[in-house]
């Protein structure tokens, strides 16, 4: 009969062997790693183009509502929650500054919003994944842009379900429209898309 120190023990020994592969390769290939519940995940994302634009865009529009002192940071390191298993890198945190003075990974708790551009690549990942993760990891507001669609969705109201967290709203919106990000209210106008 396995018990829950034993199952909790080969957990964070699974979880060390795949953050270890995820270091050995991440200077070696392309895109972005994350570890999930059920793995890594490999996004081949194109930080150029529509994907990169979109990134700056909105990360721009964000900073110039927020107050001094938040950040809509573009950069790295990850989000990592190694009790859970789950090291993910959203496009945008947004983040206080003093939560951004640490060595290593962010505490993803310390996040005020994640915001993903979904890639050509591996849209699951952004709307099926990171949909389950980013409430597991504490982070309120998780907001998705699909540039292969040009609409997106604001995920936020962590509650408790026999699954595990999960997002109670779910607000949509197209491309063009003003959409609403924690306190902050941007345009969407301008936002390219992957042709």
């Amino acid at each position: 009969m396995t018990t829950a120190p034993d199952q909790e023990r080969r957990a964070a020994l699974q979880y060390r062997a795949m953050r270890g592969a995820v270091e050995r390769m991440r200077d070696t290939v392309p895109g972005k790693l994350e570890i999930t519940k059920e793995g890594i995940v490999h996004d081949l994302m194109s930080p150029a183009g529509p994907h990169g634009l979109t990134a700056a865009r909105v990360s721009r529009r964000l900073e110039r509502v927020m107050p001094d002192g938040l950040l809509a940071h573009t950069g790295t390191p990850d989000v990592e929650d190694a009790y859970e298993g789950v090291m993910r890198h959203p496009d945008i945190m947004v983040i206080a500054e003093a939560d951004m003075e640490v060595e290593g990974s962010f505490d993803p708790r310390a996040l005020i919003a994640a915001i993903e551009i979904v890639s050509r690549s591996n849209p699951d990942n952004d709307w099926v994944g990171k949909i389950r993760d980013y409430p597991l990891l504490g982070i309120p507001v998780y907001v998705i842009f699909d540039p292969r669609t040009g609409v997106g969705a604001v995920f936020s109201d962590i509650h408790p379900t026999p699954d595990g967290p999960r997002y109670a709203t779910r607000k949509d919106f197209v491309y063009g429209e003003d959409v609403t990000i924690g306190e902050w209210t941007i345009s969407t106008r301008e936002l390219p898309r992957y042709r």
